[in-house]
């Protein structure tokens, strides 16, 4: 993750201001409370067809097209995010998992501070992809701890009533795989996806990377 040196004062114009002392005497304006910003590199990963490119798209400005049209190579969004004295910048990516493109995956995969593992709750092949997705993430990225990097799995297209992948199944593998956190969510009605993304931002929120 890379930290700019920089304050935003943007985001809380209203200076601090004291309390007056026992004894009456005037109120004393304070510095304005500065904000760290920080940059934050967000990979979406998972097969074909689970939805990150919508999740991205809701989770951005709450949309969702019933047309699927596939990721050729990637894409990301921008989203800005205040949190008590941070401010984090989101790059959110949107990455194709096929062998095709794996010679621009790996540009993409270096340098990402948190990602999200997506499957559909309603497709299997997906949740058992996600073995062979983590282990493409890893060989690709090289995080410095992989032991606690900031992964979340994603059950999503939980509004759908053909569901396949039990909760407990989805659990189970996370536990398995270092008690990686687990959130259900649906793209299309936006259920969990933007306290998904929060839940990334929290694990990232006192991280001083140099």
């Amino acid at each position: 993750m890379e930290e700019e040196e920089l304050y935003d004062f943007d985001i809380d114009e209203t200076p601090s201001v004291n309390e007056e002392d026992e004894e009456g005497g005037a109120a004393v304006v304070g510095e304005k409370k500065k904000k760290r910003r920080n940059l934050v590199k967000v990979l979406i990963l998972g097969g074909i067809g689970v939805g990150k490119t919508s999740l991205m798209n809701q989770y951005s400005d709450g949309t969702f097209n019933e047309k699927y049209k596939v990721t050729i190579g990637a894409d990301f969004i921008v989203k800005e995010v205040p949190k008590d004295t941070e401010h984090f910048t989101l790059q959110v990516w949107d990455t194709v998992s096929k062998k095709d493109f794996q010679s621009l995956g790996l540009s993409f995969y270096r340098g990402t501070d948190c990602a999200l593992l997506v499957y559909d709750v309603t497709q299997p092949e997906t949740f058992k992809h996600l073995e062979s997705v983590l282990e493409e993430f890893l060989a690709n990225a090289f995080p410095e701890d992989e032991d606690n990097f900031p992964y979340i799995v994603i059950g999503n297209k939980i509004d759908k009533e053909n569901r396949l992948v039990t909760k407990e199944e989805a659990m189970k593998w996370c536990k398995k795989n270092g008690n990686i956190p687990y959130m259900e969510t649906s793209a299309k009605d936006g259920t969990n996806v933007e306290e998904a993304f929060m839940s990334l931002v929290d694990s990232m929120s006192g991280t001083v990377v140099e």
